[in-house]
């Protein structure tokens, strides 16, 4: 018996020596090339939301219970989970640079703490993304011998999650959203004289349309004893390829009983009211079609639902301004 003992307990001191020999660290590292935007990756990994469109982890405990806390996405947003396969734990985004970084903690502060990351970077007309994870075991001996399993689970689960959000990526909209700037307001109803006009979806015919049909709105403001009130709208209504139908509107003031408000031609109204994205555009009218195909494809990378007519609002004069220097804004309806 004494041997016995003597050979377990030289075995178990054997496993512990053998243990300390083993790497602290468990260290993964998945690449993988895009055929999208880095805007739009960056996009799908810094919203959890997004995260579980891709992630194979949640596939494995469809019944598991997920909710997301703090901001929708960056910096402070957090998923936490509990399942019967998938067990209970925390991750939650700690570092967030645009378009090139996102990085998370999982379980932090518990003895299970583990790091995950996305590198993302434009690579031949691609985006190149690794996505690493690293956990730290310490003198955790138990905890070394399983970073050998858990290295091949975890590489096997992220190589699929690549390969999963290379084919989500690759079926949005592919303008680079990078550099236009958006912001998220809520504005006021205001009431508007507008003029229904149809034209060719071209920058010519679109400005003759709307010049043609703002002369007719000033000169219904002004037999109407009415004052403008704002810069002048443009509300697109709806497209179908060889034709554009917009609303031309004109903010205003001073509508009473008497004013005539449902017309032949211009009509009184109002703009929506709501949750809107609002993006700044600087330079000539012609290139306004690339701004809203980059808001399309933000709205769509983030999973934003529009809740109404996209509307653009020209705040400089043309014949006073440059055309480099224009100042349009355009806005979006969202649903918040």
């Amino acid at each position: 018996m004494q041997k016995i003992f003597s050979g377990i307990v030289a075995f178990i001191i054997l496993l512990v020596m053998i243990g300390f020999a083993l790497p602290r660290h468990a260290q993964v590292q998945v690449e993988a090339r895009i055929d999208a935007r880095p805007a739009t990756v960056f996009a799908l990994v810094n919203d959890f939301h997004r995260v579980s469109l891709w992630s194979p982890w949640l596939d494995t405990d469809p019944n598991a219970r997920v909710v997301y806390a703090g901001p929708a996405r960056g910096v402070g947003a957090t998923m936490t989970w509990d399942g019967a396969i998938i067990g209970a734990g925390t991750q939650t985004i700690v570092a967030s640079r645009p378009f090139e970084y996102v990085e998370t903690v999982i379980n932090p502060g518990e003895s299970g703490e583990a790091r995950s990351w996305f590198d993302i970077a434009a690579a031949d007309e691609m985006t190149r993304v690794a996505w690493s994870f690293e956990t730290d075991y310490g003198y955790n001996v138990v905890g070394r011998y399983f970073a050998l399993l858990l290295a091949g689970i975890v590489r096997r689960d992220y190589e699929t999650g690549l390969s999963n959000l290379k084919d989500l990526a690759e079926t949005l909209p592919s303008a680079d959203f990078s550099d236009i700037e958006i912001e998220q307001i809520v504005v006021e109803a205001a009431q508007i004289a507008f003029l229904p006009t149809t034209s060719a979806p071209e920058p010519a015919a679109m400005s003759t349309a709307m010049g043609d049909a703002y002369f007719e709105i000033l000169s219904f403001i002004d037999e109407q004893g009415l004052t403008e009130a704002g810069a002048p709208l443009s509300i697109l209504r709806s497209f179908s390829g060889s034709e554009l139908l917009f609303d031309a509107a004109i903010p205003v003031r001073g509508i009473n009983e008497s004013t005539l408000r449902d017309g032949r031609s211009v009509k009184i109204g109002q703009t929506y009211s709501g949750t809107v994205i609002r993006v700044k555009h600087i330079g000539s009218y012609r290139t306004l079609g690339a701004t809203h195909r980059k808001i399309t494809a933000y709205l769509a990378a983030l999973g934003i639902e529009r809740a109404g007519d996209a509307w653009e609002s020209y705040v400089s004069d043309p014949t006073k301004v440059s055309e480099s220097e224009l100042l349009t804004y355009v806005y979006y309806p969202i649903t918040p």
